[in-house]
């Protein structure tokens, strides 16, 4: 696809993934992602050349400025990439992202290492990204998979996967109807509180069996626990 194609998609894709947007004036003024997307494509062929490539990262320092989105003018992204808001987004200079990825604000694609080489990670196709998250090293996200708000991810994503938490686990396979819904992604601490307080329960009730002992520690820890709910709530 030609350089001119490319940014056509790039403006295009708002409308797909964005019911907010009306009009090419909304696109040309309240959507930073798209113009850090439209300096990169200028930015990145640069990056073939030995002594072009201080200019391509000109250019990216340029956007950077304007945007407020970090995008190193070597990284490798595909078409129909949406930036979403976009404040604070950072994409390290080994990075790949493949086709038809949604990205949030705040979201980091970086490195691990010092290393020469591929130091950041590559994001297949498909693939929602939700604010704040942290996306590090030189791992795969796999396709159509999603990462929860952030999250902080340092080892490989299956495809078609969620993954949620710091450090980020895998809580979900199978593909999803519809890729957007962040409200059904599980809440992994409530779940492990409910795990405990449920096992609390069951220690309590083989304790309290017959021993007045603990029972009578159980109601004075209640009487202090009542007194702090009063005085929270004067």
């Amino acid at each position: 696809m030609s350089l001119f194609s490319s940014i056509r998609e790039d403006f295009r894709v708002v409308y797909q993934n964005d019911p907010a947007a009306h009009s090419w004036i909304e696109l040309l003024f309240s959507y930073p992602g798209v113009w850090a997307l439209f300096w990169y494509r200028l930015a990145h062929p640069l990056c073939k050349y030995r002594y072009l490539k201080p200019l391509g990262r000109l250019i990216a320092s340029l956007s950077q400025i304007l945007t407020n989105i970090d995008i190193h003018p070597c990284a490798v992204i595909g078409q129909r990439v949406f930036i979403d808001h976009g404040i604070g987004v950072v994409i390290g200079e080994t990075a790949i992202v493949e086709d038809d990825v949604l990205i949030y604000q705040g979201v980091t694609l970086g490195g691990v290492s010092l290393e020469p080489g591929k130091r950041h990670p590559t994001i297949k196709r498909g693939v929602v990204i939700g604010a704040g998250a942290k996306i590090l090293g030189n791992i795969t996200i796999g396709e159509e998979s999603k990462v929860g708000a952030n999250s902080v991810v340092v080892k490989n994503v299956p495809p078609h996967s969620t993954a949620v938490g710091v450090p980020a686990r895998v809580v979900n396979k199978g593909r999803c109807k519809n890729p957007l819904s962040h409200d059904k992604l599980p809440d992994i601490t409530k779940e492990m509180f409910e795990y405990l307080l449920k096992r609390v329960a069951v220690l309590e009730h083989i304790l309290m069996k017959d021993n007045q002992e603990v029972i009578e520690q159980d109601i004075a820890l209640e009487n202090i626990y009542e007194a702090f709910i009063k005085a929270m709530k004067t």
